[in-house]
């Protein structure tokens, strides 16, 4: 099994005493901004992230938000450039950069100088964002589908044709021929994350790309997104492996698991009713009415999981801690044997052999995070990088029917 550790960067103190009817501000003054804790939390992440290389992580991943203390990874490629001088081996996944949001052609050329300042360690998640990040920017939502599609198309076309034109709707490019270029050919490895979106599915299966099944840990609904996955693959000639998924799993050792709950709980609350909806439309109802998200796009879904995609934005910030603690009794929190037992089983329900720990969620202090890092490698890393995962199970089902 490969083992990545998800870091969102969040910035590095609570802001809860900022809140307003249960949300922070937004958009959220400068007044509030101190430059010290910024620069401790890039500092105290990256130091994390050579710990990650030295005790055998396969990789370390984050992505693209902006104007949020939810995360200071408003250029995951920065990041990226900053962690290839500080690590040997660790791979940087980018997860990702929001391709509607910017040129193409400078994300390829980024990239490019990313995989070659690594020696080949980059792998490029390709994102729409979220639907704030779209009034930041003055892009119409709308548009996002259309313009992710046509983005990925010029940036593969960057880095695999000898010279290259381009006449598009949005962009257009004329005898262009990148330098430098990647190192891993014929580019580097792609991810997508697959929230819900049917239509996400399928271009990924258009694409052979690999995929992240759902933004929350519910089983039926990650049934429902691998399924609808491979026969979009196999309708484009592809057949499903284990190493087309990729799994988010939150986790957190102790030496059981009330002291996990006790230590980890507060820091996980954060960011669940404070940092996650912060300025966002989480609804899918909502999205849809600014056509961010199809009306048809959870029509695959079994009837009973489209309630589980809404995404209502209370669900997050009127989360209790009691509702959190009934949450946790089914997760990989708690003692080693129980965090390697409670990861390969949902890895193999999934039929997934990469795994995206989220070990600091909420602005966990820096030795808590450490201490994170150090235990999983010394007493689950080893068991799960041993952990051969050979076949899909939904997959396997959706073929039959």
């Amino acid at each position: 099994m490969d083992v990545f550790v998800f870091d969102l960067l969040p910035y590095a103190e609570h802001l809860d005493h900022l809140r307003v009817d249960g949300e922070l501000p937004w958009p959220l003054p400068k007044r509030y901004f101190n430059a010290e804790v910024a620069v401790r939390t890039y500092a105290e992440h990256l130091a994390a992230w050579e710990e990650m290389d030295r005790l055998g992580y396969d990789g370390v991943v984050f992505n693209e938000h902006h104007t949020s203390p939810y995360g200071l990874m408003n250029s995951p490629n920065l990041l990226a450039a900053a962690a290839a001088q500080r690590t040997q081996k660790l791979k940087l996944a980018m997860y990702g950069n929001l391709l509607p949001l910017h040129d193409p052609l400078r994300l390829a050329e980024e990239l490019a100088m990313l995989d070659c300042l690594s020696n080949g360690r980059v792998i490029c998640g390709v994102a729409r964002g979220i639907p704030r990040e779209y009034r930041v920017f003055g892009i119409n939502p709308k548009e996002s589908r259309a313009r992710f599609e046509e983005a990925w198309e010029i940036i593969r076309r960057a880095w695999t044709e000898e010279v290259f034109s381009f006449e598009g709707q949005f962009w257009s490019y004329r005898d262009v021929a990148i330098w430098p270029r990647p190192v891993q050919q014929p580019h580097p490895p792609v991810w997508v994350p697959v929230t819900s979106s049917k239509e996400t599915i399928e271009w990924a299966g258009k694409h052979n790309i690999p995929i992240t099944p759902g933004l929350l840990n519910h089983k039926g609904v990650r049934e429902d997104i691998i399924r609808y996955y491979a026969r979009q693959l196999k309708q484009h000639g592809h057949q499903i492996t284990p190493n087309h998924l990729v799994i988010s799993v939150d986790v957190y050792i102790a030496d059981s698991k009330e002291q996990a709950f006790r230590e980890a709980a507060p820091y996980w609350m954060y960011f669940y009713t404070t940092l996650f909806s912060h300025g966002n439309e989480t609804e899918t109802s909502l999205q849809s009415q600014v056509q961010y998200v199809s009306t048809s796009a959870h029509d695959y879904l079994r009837p009973e999981h489209r309630s589980l995609v809404a995404f209502d934005r209370q669900d997050f910030r009127g989360l209790t801690m009691e509702q959190f603690r009934r949450r946790v009794e089914d997760m990989p929190w708690g003692s080693p044997d129980e965090v390697r037992d409670r990861i390969i089983d949902i890895m193999d329900h999934a039929g997934a052999q990469t795994v995206l720990l989220n070990m600091n969620r909420g602005a966990m202090p820096q030795d808590m995070f450490l201490n994170q890092i150090r235990r999983f490698a010394a007493e689950v890393l080893p068991a799960l990088k041993a952990h051969q995962v050979a076949t899909v199970p939904s997959a396997e089902m959706a073929v039959g029917e």
